[in-house]
């Protein structure tokens, strides 16, 4: 692929930005024939596998047919911007939609169902004192600059118009479609940041996500009034700095030389009015936000934390559980106890958001019997039972407080049957209506001192527990993917299980083969919610029709989505809620989800949706 173009500060504008078709119309064209022939013969062949990427190898055999200027490849984003150009009138058949599905790269990404993009907030000082955590003064905290996302990030300044428009546009130049979009907003501590920023950085990605599908492009603005901040400064930022206390004195300082004690800049600031009228024009735009994440510590969980979470459009919170044992939280120094873990995954349930929690095995103190222990219960105590989970065994990054330990002789990081052991467990005991999203960080191995440096350990661990008779039951060993199924064969499973708050079920649509098409988790509290809107009302928290993602609206066959299931789920939950007594049914709706809802009888109220159940017969 053409690397991508640079402004004059050398940062990324994003791929093929300048590319021109009709200068390699000679080769370029029939290569687009070519390729059409290729779909249209695999379509006639297999005309149920015609939302599958065609086979690497027949592409590439293609490019190597036609090659760009006599020498190189043509990317995909390339043939795609050539195949928009020339378009029916040169004699091409294939709609540009059809093409893009064709050619997906890494289609996994969109498999779930919508596609996620990940933007980082600036580096900024963090409550947090973790022995394990990295201290590179150039992110934020806990985060190392070789990341994949973190280069996209600074490469970007941190702007969270840049990051979002830049991502869209690479996602969709390698046929990925972009109008149903997860939000994933990382960066340590997000409830630290002040409110003002943190409406200005989701309102940012909220005016990229309404440019990007109107066709608008408010780079070049956006680029004008990006924060110019070097964060590497006093000789400390290119490598990690130390202890939290040096890392925050560090991160302090410079942003109190660039724009004083507030630590923000005049433009990093909106108010909620003018949140509320960019969510509002999301809410039919052609690109859509249907989930927004946030990472946040327990001990920042609170009520009013919660609804102001809720103002900016949350559905969804990454929480660090790290460890379920109060002696390895002190001696890791989280600053926060298992009271704390239990109090937050309480009021976020509550409140109706999706819990993602994560689990770092290998901690100062921990063996893997500890490890193991921690992995049963969090899915057998029903304060915990989070939805979604990742599993990040500790790694040792020059500069934390955690080296010192490991020079000393006192932290020894894991060997590779020891870490397999806790790896396979925890694929293993995560449950049906959990999704165990990943298995080891991405950091980069030249970052870790000592210990493991595999980043495919989920492939390593789910064939070792296949070997040995067992496999994963969770959501996404489960997803339908891009699997053909029959639709007259679908049905539906419920798992009913206890919470600290009530009653949870988990209903799903499955396959005759056992792949997962969607699922729905409905909330039957056992008493009124805090939130006086919610009172006393059933919760959905979440609604997810899986398979590959398709355009808004779109009827073409595919495996899973636009079938009628969302509705299927959706009045499977009401009639169980209604069962149970419940008068008022309640669902933590995204913004770019509002409207579904209202057209299958949810009324808007200020945080939530709702809708009123008959009594049961």
């Amino acid at each position: 692929m053409v690397a991508p173009t640079e402004t004059a500060r050398g940062r990324r504008l994003g791929p093929d930005r300048h590319f021109e078709p009709e200068r390699h119309r000679e080769v370029l064209l029939p290569l687009l024939c070519a390729l059409e022939a290729e779909i249209l013969a695999a379509e006639r062949a297999q005309p149920e596998d015609a939302h599958r990427p065609l086979p690497p190898e027949r592409v590439h055999a293609l490019l190597r047919r036609f090659p760009k200027d006599g020498r190189g490849f043509f990317s995909r984003s390339e043939l795609l911007s050539g195949h928009r150009h020339f378009g029916p009138g040169a004699g091409l058949v294939v709609d540009s939609e059809r093409l893009a599905q064709r050619l997906r790269m890494r289609p996994v990404r969109t498999q779930s169902g919508v596609t996620p993009v990940t933007v980082l907030t600036k580096p900024y000082p963090c409550p947090g004192t973790c022995i394990f955590c990295p201290n590179d003064v150039k992110m934020p905290k806990s985060y190392l600059s070789r990341e994949p996302g973190c280069q996209r990030a600074e490469q970007n300044r941190f702007d969270p118009y840049l990051q979002t428009y830049n991502r869209l546009e690479a996602l969709r130049a390698i046929g990925h479609p972009t109008d149903k979009v997860e939000l994933i907003v990382l960066g340590g501590t997000f409830s630290f940041y002040p409110r003002a920023y943190q409406r200005h950085f989701v309102k940012r990605c909220f005016d990229a996500l309404n440019d990007f599908g109107r066709g608008r492009d408010g780079r070049a603005e956006a680029e004008r009034q990006a924060a110019h901040v070097e964060y590497a400064a006093d000789g400390e930022a290119s490598a990690a700095v130390g202890e939290s206390a040096r890392y925050n004195l560090s991160v302090r300082r410079v942003l109190e030389r660039e724009h004083g004690p507030s630590l923000l800049s005049s433009g990093e600031s909106a108010s909620a009015e003018e949140l509320f009228a960019v969510q509002r024009l999301n809410e039919a735009a052609p690109c859509r936000n249907v989930g927004l994440v946030v990472e946040t510590r327990p001990d920042r969980i609170d009520g009013a934390e919660l609804l102001e979470l809720r103002s900016l459009g949350c559905t969804k919170i990454q929480i660090g559980y790290q460890s379920l044992d109060d002696r390895i939280l002190a001696l890791n120094g989280r600053g926060h106890d298992l009271s704390a873990i239990r109090r937050a995954t309480a009021l976020l349930r509550r409140a109706g958001f999706k819990i993602h929690a994560h689990l770092m095995p290998n901690l100062l103190g921990a063996d893997p019997e500890h490890d193991l222990a921690d992995i049963a219960r969090l899915f057998d105590d029903p304060d915990f039972r989070p939805d979604e989970l990742k599993v990040y065994p500790c790694s040792l990054i020059d500069g934390t407080v955690l080296m010192e330990q490991y020079r000393a002789g006192r932290y020894q990081p894991y060997d590779y049957p020891q870490l397999l052991r806790v790896l396979e467990a925890a694929l293993e005991r995560t449950p049906r209506y959990c999704r165990l999203t990943r298995v080891v960080r991405d950091i980069s191995a030249g970052d870790i001192v000592a210990g493991n440096r595999r980043s495919n350990f989920r492939e390593l661990a789910e064939r070792s527990l296949r070997a040995r008779g067992a496999s994963p039951v969770d959501i996404r060993a489960r997803e339908i993917g891009s699997r053909s199924f029959d639709p007259e064969t679908v049905r539906l499973r419920s798992t009913a299980y206890a919470t600290s708050s009530g009653r949870e079920f988990f209903i799903e649509l499955e396959s005759a083969e056992g792949w997962l098409l969607g699922f729905v988790r409905l909330s039957l509290p056992a008493a009124p919610s805090f939130i006086e809107e919610l009172g006393d009302s059933a919760i959905i928290r979440e609604l997810h029709v899986y398979g590959a993602a398709l355009e808004l609206g779109s009827r073409r066959k595919g495996p899973a989505q636009h079938l009628g299931f969302g509705t299927r789920l959706l009045d499977e939950a009401a009639e169980c809620a209604r069962q149970a007594g419940f008068e008022h049914l309640a669902v933590i709706s995204a913004v770019g989800t509002r409207a579904y809802y209202r057209s299958r009888g949810f009324t808007d109220g200020e945080f939530y949706q709702h809708r009123k159940l008959s009594p049961p017969a």
